[in-house]
């Protein structure tokens, strides 16, 4: 089972995997930590990544970026508009009204939404990670901008399916990086001691996100989150080239904006430079060779006066800071520790300023990029049941304050009632209870709309249906239960139908019952169960309660004043009808799922019809050079001038009309190449292993003679061979060794540019002499059994005795050879000597080696 995190950012990507080593960042096919976030479409196919990036000067039309910010938005948006005019890309309208990218794809003009760019981005992540784990990939935890609306967060809910991703969780970067931190840390306070709290700043390149957590052993507790969408690591690059575009135009005469591939490469080396101005004060040069109309363009700049370009960007540092602790009301001298990271904070200026409104140093004991995809490989294991990890819960905050409103027959007019407020604990679920004799609709929305960075606060609208009076005329009690989920999105998760019995009086219109305890993060499976069950409500599939509210829902069975009425009822779901703000239909989801499979399709044959022309090219460079290095000798001069004249018609042909074949083409092409090719190449391999082949099989043949002319010999070490067997070894040596002889004749009068006459796999299956003769010629001696032995006092003067050596006389562990042991045995019958000492023995070996 998989566990892994995507850092899906605004300009870059980082993918992390957990092992059972722990988290790690995994690298791309470019052994590269960090993937772009572009994609580049093509005549044939796309690109993705590295190679996308590589294209946004020679495709800048068709290669895109920075799509991140137009999730869930509507064409007409203002902040789409306003954006529009700055991109190289096309922005187009999808019939939807939500906002497409427009492209030349397969040579066609294809309109692509930000969902399924993103997918795209996303299934390129999710290959990475296959690659790093061997394994397929499909649970994730997603991480996303703490100011993300709900429909941004369900547009890239949206994005992970189309890429057949099941996304666990959509974290908050802010988040994410604060689980990264307190995790690992083991001098945490106790859960009943004073919490430790720590600043989290996050300066990326699209945005500006803060946030305050409070940690307990096992335990993070975001406490608020502060926000800047318009302040990143980009608005600095606006700077530098708003500044140099001026300076072309007054030194040079260029009007950069005119030129898409000009500016492209402006804002590429504007980038380049504000990194070097954050390292170095001096003076530094900024020069693009062959800028525009074949003019070489330069100017320098230095830091100091960069910042006073950024001054308004840089002013906006603090208002984030400040709110902040307006909103925890903490004091300074309450932060344990300020952890800053993101691209952006890298910039001097910034640091600064941060450190200063704080008055303490900024740590940075995490790694900038890599500490949001870490958070989110953590979060995933924590769900995931493949993996144990430390008990550590996790309560986020709800960014913007969520309000409900809908008609009341007894106000006559529009009732609402903030259900979220802002920084309010999640996930979390409140049960809602009305008396209603027919279907109604609530509507949810944001109700803080300067504070929002979206131009619609609408949420959605969820009609309650199947509503009717009860028998007695009277209303009705529907509860329903609205929740912000763990993807931090809002949803009405379930509508019942009290059906009271026995009525009781003085039944308030609505009531609002809170949960006594916050939901939160567990690492168990149930938790993990219930968190994926509230997924799909806002595609319109109902949903029962889960358990953290059956005591609420048992505690409102009963309006207050009729507590002591016997009340009988009955509780019936209801249909819940969907209209959100931003939402992809199912069969939306279904064609792009379809649409995306079919590209990654024609992805696969496209690379595997640019490999095959690729080998095509390299048969042709490789032969070119071996035939006149290390094949020249085994090719005749005719036969070389014909294949090193096809060799050059095959290169002329490639960069000609076979620039653009189908697949099966240049494997035809490669297959007629070697067909005079591997002729050759075999000869030469021949001659480099048949050399090999016959020292082996010669070494066996010398090897087995030597033992049948000791056999012949009478050598005591091989009498006790089957003499039949020892012909059939005698036999077959003498047959290989005449086949040996006679086929190194006959190759010895060929030539190298001719085919051998005798194969190195032919000499090595001759090889197998070895396993033929080998059994025969080890067999073991047979054991001779001892006699038995007579006493002392039986035995009278000097006699022979023929005791066995190996048994009395090869201790294990003697270094006397068999041999020496049996000449040693013989010396001591002959002087009449009995030995049964193992000291004697050893003594008397000694003896005679010195003699």
């Amino acid at each position: 089972m998989s566990v892994v995190g995507f850092d899906v950012g605004f300009q870059s990507c980082y993918v992390a995997v957990a092992r059972a080593g722990g988290i790690e960042t995994v690298a791309n096919e470019y052994s590269d930590r960090c993937t772009p976030s572009f994609v580049s479409f093509g005549p044939r196919n796309r690109s993705i990544g590295a190679a996308a990036k590589s294209q946004v000067v020679t495709n800048c039309k068709n290669t895109v970026q920075g799509f991140k910010r137009f999730h869930g938005r509507a064409f007409s948006d203002p902040y789409v508009q306003a954006a529009k005019s700055s991109l190289v890309f096309d922005l187009a309208q999808m019939p939807t009204g939500t906002t497409g990218i427009k492209v030349m794809y397969m040579e066609e003009e294809k309109v692509f939404s930000i969902e399924q760019v993103t997918a795209m981005l996303l299934n390129k992540l999710k290959e990475t990670a296959e690659a790093a784990l061997k394994k397929p990939v499909a649970d994730c935890v997603i991480s996303v901008p703490s100011f993300f609306t709900d429909a941004e967060r369900r547009s890239v809910m949206d994005a992970a399916q189309i890429a057949g991703l099941n996304c666990l969780r959509l974290m908050n970067d802010t988040t994410a990086v604060a689980l990264a931190y307190g995790i690992y840390k083991q001098d945490l306070p106790a859960p009943e001691e004073k919490p430790r709290t720590v600043v989290f700043v996050d300066v990326g390149h699209a945005g500006y996100q803060v946030s305050v957590c409070a940690f307990n052993k096992g335990k993070l507790k975001v406490l608020g989150s502060a926000f800047d969408p318009e302040l990143g690591g980009k608005d600095f690059d606006e700077v530098l080239v708003k500044y140099f575009c001026e300076e072309f135009a007054q030194k040079y005469k260029l009007d950069v904006r005119s030129k898409p591939r000009a500016l492209v490469r402006l804002y590429q080396e504007c980038e380049k430079l504000k990194k070097l101005m954050s390292a170095n004060s001096s003076d530094l040069p900024l020069n693009i060779e062959c800028f525009m109309n074949d003019i070489d363009v330069s100017g320098t700049l230095n830091r100091g006066k960069f910042e006073e370009f950024c001054a308004e960007l840089l002013a906006k540092v603090e208002a984030p800071l400040r709110s902040i602790m307006e909103q925890t009301r903490l004091k300074k001298e309450d932060i344990y520790a300020v952890e800053i990271m993101g691209g952006a904070s890298r910039t001097p200026a910034i640091k600064d300023r941060i450190s200063k409104f704080f008055g303490k140093e900024l740590s940075t004991t995490l790694n900038a990029d890599e500490a949001v995809a870490r958070g989110c490989a953590l979060q995933c294991a924590i769900l995931s049941p493949a993996f144990k990890v430390r008990e550590f819960s996790i309560t986020e905050v709800v960014p913007y304050p969520i309000s409900l409103k809908w008609t009341s027959a007894a106000d006559e007019g529009i009732s609402d009632c903030e259900v979220f407020p802002k920084n309010h604990a999640a996930p979390f679920s409140k049960v809602l209870t009305f008396y209603r004799r027919e279907p109604f609709s609530l509507e949810a929305y944001y109700n803080n709309s300067k504070e929002l960075p979206y131009p619609d606060p609408t949420i959605g609208q969820f009609t309650i249906q199947k509503v009717v009076p009860q028998p007695s005329g009277e209303s009705s009690k529907v509860k329903v239960k609205v929740r912000v989920n763990v993807h931090g999105v809002f949803s009405v998760s379930n509508a019942s139908l009290v059906e009271v019995v026995k009525s009781a009086e003085g039944e308030e219109p609505m009531e609002m019952d809170t949960p006594a305890k916050e939901d939160e993060v567990k690492s168990s499976l149930l938790m993990a169960f219930l968190m994926v069950l509230s997924i799909p409500s806002h595609q319109g599939i109902h949903l029962t309660s889960t358990e953290d509210n059956k005591q609420e829902e048992k505690k409102n069975e009963q309006p207050p004043q009729a507590k002591k009425a016997k009340v009988k009822t009955k509780t019936v779901d209801l249909p819940i009808e969907n209209s959100l703000n931003w939402q992809l239909a199912g069969e939306a989801l279904n064609l792009f799922m379809e649409n995306e499979g079919k590209m990654i399709m024609q992805d696969k044959l496209e690379k595997e019809r640019n490999d095959a022309k690729n080998y095509v090219e390299e048969y042709v460079y490789e032969m070119r050079d071996k035939l006149h290095g290390v094949l020249e000798n085994f090719v005749s001069e005719a036969d070389r001038d014909s294949f090193s004249l096809k060799l050059e018609d095959t290169e002329n042909w490639l960069y000609e009309e076979g620039e653009d074949q189908q697949k099966q083409v240049y494997i035809d092409k490669l297959v007629e190449l070697k067909k005079l090719g591997e002729p050759i190449q075999k000869r030469y391999t021949e001659a480099e292993e048949r050399p090999k082949a016959l020292d082996e099989l010669g070494r066996q043949i010398q090897q087995y003679t030597k033992v049948v002319e000791a056999y012949k010999a009478k050598d005591e070490l091989y009498d006790h061979l089957d003499e039949l067997e020892m012909m059939k070894v005698d036999k077959q040596v003498n047959e290989t060794m005449t086949w040996m002889n006679n086929k190194m004749n006959l190759q010895s009068k060929q030539g190298l540019s001719q085919d051998p006459v005798v194969k190195a796999q032919e000499i090595q299956a001759k090889t197998k002499l070895y396993s033929a003769c080998n059994h025969i010629v080890t067999k073991p001696k047979p054991k001779v059994e001892p006699p038995k032995e007579e006493t002392a006092a039986e035995q009278n003067g000097p006699q022979a005795q023929s005791l066995p050596a190996l048994k009395y006389f090869s201790p294990a562990g003697s270094t006397l050879t068999e041999g020496l042991w049996i000449v040693f045995h013989s010396y001591s019958t002959i002087i009449g000597l009995q030995i049964y000492s193992h000291d004697i023995c050893k003594h008397f070996s000694s003896y005679y080696l010195k003699g």
